[in-house]
């Protein structure tokens, strides 16, 4: 299932420029805006789960954070952002890797994903990512979580996707997860259609 994944998204990668594909952003506005709610400080760790060729990090860079991490199974997409922020890049951890495999190296007090979570069908897959979450997160950490809403799309990139609430978010998380902000975000592809958001962010309490 991981190499099938692997390769789906390699082969996207490889064949689409950054801007040819629906989940592009010129400014991950959402995203950081999440982070300053949090209040993040320019020394915590954050990683970017499922980042591919986003431009979170580059902002995340540009002001100042110093401990920047980005996840994903394609070396292609990684490799497009390292590219763009050039020697920048070289500040950044950049892993290949499934984020229901890995085995994190260190500790994180953010975990931000945004379109990596939905694309987990079946509830072992779910459940993986989720141990290796509470293994990387530090208590009092935040999660910040971008899924497709309940009335968003169904599929993405031609796969099926798992669409979620806060509640549904809150439930797979359990106790450990205290929610502290749900908001919807309507994001604009870049042949305009529509895709709805929703971004739930919590706290590790436990």
């Amino acid at each position: 299932m991981t190499d099938d994944r692997k390769l789906h998204w390699e082969n996207v990668y490889s064949t689409k420029g950054e801007t040819d594909v629906s989940w592009f952003q010129e400014s991950p506005a959402p995203s950081l805006e999440l982070i300053h709610l949090v209040k993040a400080k320019q020394s915590d760790a954050i990683v970017d789960v499922g980042g591919g060729a986003s431009r979170l990090v580059d902002s995340l860079l540009a002001e100042g954070f110093g401990d920047v991490t980005v996840l994903d199974l394609s070396s292609a997409a990684l490799d497009t952002a390292r590219k763009r922020l050039g020697a920048k890049g070289e500040e950044v951890k950049w892993i290949v890797g499934d984020a229901t495999l890995w085995e994190p190296p260190q500790t994180y007090d953010v975990w931000h994903d945004r379109a990596a979570f939905h694309f987990l069908t079946d509830a072992a897959q779910q459940a993986a990512y989720i141990e290796r979450l509470k293994r990387a997160l530090k208590t009092g950490g935040h999660l910040i979580m971008g899924t497709f809403a309940l009335d968003g799309p169904d599929k993405c990139s031609g796969l099926l996707v798992a669409r979620h609430s806060s509640d549904s978010l809150a439930e797979l998380l359990g106790p450990d997860f205290e929610l502290i902000d749900s908001r919807r975000h309507d994001h604009s592809t870049p042949w305009h259609s529509v895709q709805r958001f929703q971004f739930t962010t919590f706290k590790r309490i436990a």
